[in-house]
């Protein structure tokens, strides 16, 4: 599995080239306006757990990283999440739930685990925050963790700092109420999770 992500090192600039179009510039802790927009989103957005999405993943830990295409279909408290190698065609599943997570497309067959986070750290040496993530490209705050928030001059979330990641947002889909996130980009040194966001289905 660790070589994904050696053979696809090459091609994270272009991604990350192409998902830096218009970066929000603005940060600032917001008006009571800008605050009082996020709580309303919130609210709206607070049972969105249907949902698929797609669009254009890139992935890098300091020493090696990967990019290619992906689909995430949230089902409730299920879960799949599928990444594309678009050279070779390759493809990797990831499902799961409250149940625990499982891996196909590994080396040496299905991997198993308790969850999307612990299963990835082992058979991809990564660390990916998938349980936030799930509220992080909604534009959400996660529960749990205290989140500092900064806006753009659009006063939606420009950075959102939780539970040591931090989370910007250089562009959002405005033909959508309430908008959602066309791009959301994580770090956590020295991990980095880059979504290009090409369509919604939320249900």
């Amino acid at each position: 599995m660790k070589s994904f992500f050696r053979v696809w090192a090459a091609l994270v600039p272009l991604l990350l080239a192409a998902c830096v179009t218009t970066p929000s510039l603005v940060r600032n802790k917001g008006d009571a306006t800008a605050l009082a927009r996020q709580e309303a989103r919130e609210q709206q957005l607070a049972n969105a757990d249907h949902w698929v999405l797609q669009g254009k993943l890139g992935i890098y830990n300091a020493q090696d990283g990967g990019s290619g295409t992906f689909t995430w279909t949230q089902d409730g408290d299920r879960y799949e999440f599928i990444f594309r190698l678009p050279i070779s065609g390759k493809s990797y599943r990831l499902t799961g739930g409250p149940d625990g997570a499982e891996l196909d497309g590994a080396e040496g067959g299905p991997q198993r685990g308790p969850d999307a986070e612990s299963l990835m750290r082992r058979t991809l040496h990564w660390e990916v925050p998938l349980d936030e993530l799930r509220a992080w490209v909604l534009g959400l705050r996660a529960q749990g963790a205290q989140a500092d928030l900064s806006f753009g001059n659009d006063r939606l979330p420009s950075v959102l700092v939780q539970d040591g990641w931090t989370v910007s947002y250089p562009a959002w889909d405005m033909t959508r109420q309430p908008p959602l996130p066309a791009k959301v980009f994580a770090e956590k040194a020295p991990y980095k999770v880059r979504l290009a966001i090409e369509s919604w289905s939320l249900q």
